[in-house]
């Protein structure tokens, strides 16, 4: 059991092994859970933590999970009847976002603390239920944010924290998905709302968690546009899926999935237990999320983000830019004309994703502009494999390292999760009713000018 605290303000990191290895659970045997969640903690961590047990609703691909993780643990198609039998300390939850609050809720009833993957859950009704939970039961949830984890992202932590460029007033983040990594949300699950939340909660909770952990304070409001114009309805053609598709010659998003070995193991030859399609048509009608997005956040501290997301460009990375009353600080990765890269795009995506690379090592550079001064470079080590660094750091602090300090709070609990959702739910809100969106309205979390 993690150490007892506040129930909403300890760290959702510090527990201890007690002398033996952690019993952990995973329910949801997609690529995220038995990669990331699974087989990388067999490999790394078997000295502190051992599997007990495997959950999923399709008996292929728990199969083949247990086998490619190699664990002999027991599997299971009913989660009570896993935790009930094995008594885990840790449920790791990598189901679809929007049954994560089925299972985080369940775990913190039967005693467990809980690890989910981001985002915490996709609409404010659910997340209220799992604030309610925590609070109700004596466990904890950690949320997978790894993004705070990359050592480029902690130097901009580190350099607003010391107020370099001083009171932060402003800022403008873009984040770009190219057609290979935007694309794939569009194939999967994600690409409908009712399990996705759409990527304002799916993929941009790891952008505002990064905006509320760099800021150090509270989303308050926001306002935002959307439309569908790329994928889905919008496109003039489509077909069955990529495997069985007329338009192949004339299709530029044509994916073939039997190159895949993995793809082919986990979803093709499982399709039959669920139905779940891994290389859905980008263009089917059923598609109902945006894939241009814009928004304005204020911060409870004042300050106000221009935040956007494109998830059909020719290139994927990211820029951001904090303007303060001494200065402005100016980020970046992946941006093409920055650099020389000799990468394509797909190699840059699969690079980043994998878990088993070689680091590449280096330096990248942001830019420290002062008043009245010429600005500065700032060189920080870089890695490439597992989102630049992120991963490996932070499995090392939950599950080798959790009662270490750590001076820049990486640690994410679920004050943490619900802030990264609920600016992407009133997001949604927005666009919906055409006003700004309250953060208060959500939840009975009240927005507070300095994180604690």
């Amino acid at each position: 059991m993690l150490a007892a605290g506040t129930m909403m303000e300890a760290s959702p990191l510090n527990f201890a092994f007690m002398g033996r290895k952690l019993k952990v659970v995973l329910v949801g045997t997609g690529i995220r859970g038995i990669t990331f969640w699974g087989k990388r903690l067999v490999d790394t961590y078997s000295d502190t933590l051992e599997f007990v047990g495997l959950c999923d609703i399709n008996p292929g691909r728990l199969a083949f999970a247990q086998n490619y993780m190699g664990v002999k643990c027991s599997t299971y198609s009913n989660f009570d009847q896993m935790v009930q039998q094995n008594q885990p300390d840790l449920v790791i939850v990598t189901t679809t976002d929007s049954t994560h609050h089925e299972y985080i809720i369940r775990g913190l009833e039967l005693g467990c603390d809980v690890l989910t993957e981001k985002p915490m859950t996709t609409d404010e009704v659910k997340c209220q239920q799992i604030i309610d939970a925590e609070r109700k039961h004596n466990n904890k949830v950690i949320v997978g944010f790894n993004y705070r984890w990359i050592p480029y992202n902690t130097k901009i932590k580190e350099l607003l924290r010391e107020e370099t460029i001083g009171k932060i007033t402003s800022v403008d983040f873009n984040w770009y998905l190219n057609t290979y990594h935007g694309a794939s949300y569009f194939r999967r699950w994600h690409g409908l709302r009712q399990t996705g939340g759409t990527l304002w909660v799916h993929k941009a909770t790891h952008h505002f968690d990064l905006l509320n952990w760099w800021l150090d304070s509270d989303p308050m409001e926001v306002f935002a546009y959307g439309d569908l114009e790329h994928y889905g309805s919008a496109n003039t053609f489509r077909g069955k899926n990529c495997r069985d598709c007329k338009h192949v010659d004339n299709c530029d998003f044509h994916w073939d999935i039997t190159q895949s070995k993995m793809d082919m193991n986990l979803y093709v030859n499982n399709e039959k237990h669920d139905g779940y399609i891994r290389d859905n048509c980008l263009f089917r009608e059923e598609i109902n999320i945006y894939d241009k997005m814009s928004s304005q956040i204020k911060y409870a501290n004042g300050t106000v983000v221009n935040y956007s997301l494109t998830t059909y460009s020719p290139f994927e990375g990211w820029r951001i830019a904090f303007n303060g009353t001494k200065g402005r600080l100016e980020a970046w990765h992946d941006i093409p004309y920055r650099k020389e890269n000799p990468l394509s795009q797909e190699e840059l995506h699969a690079l980043e994703m994998t878990q088993n690379l070689k680091e590449v090592e280096g330096y990248k550079p942001m830019i420290l502009h002062h008043l009245w001064k010429d600005h500065e470079t700032v060189q920080v080590p870089m890695e490439r494999g597992g989102h630049g660094g992120g991963d490996k750091r932070l499995h090392e602090k939950i599950f080798k390292l959790p009662n270490t300090q750590d001076p820049f709070d990486r640690a994410a609990g679920v004050r943490d999760g619900a802030m990264s959702i609920l600016i992407g739910i009133g997001a949604r809100k927005s666009i919906e009713s055409g006003r700004p969106i309250k953060i208060a309205e959500l939840t009975d979390l009240e927005p507070r000018e300095k994180r604690l």
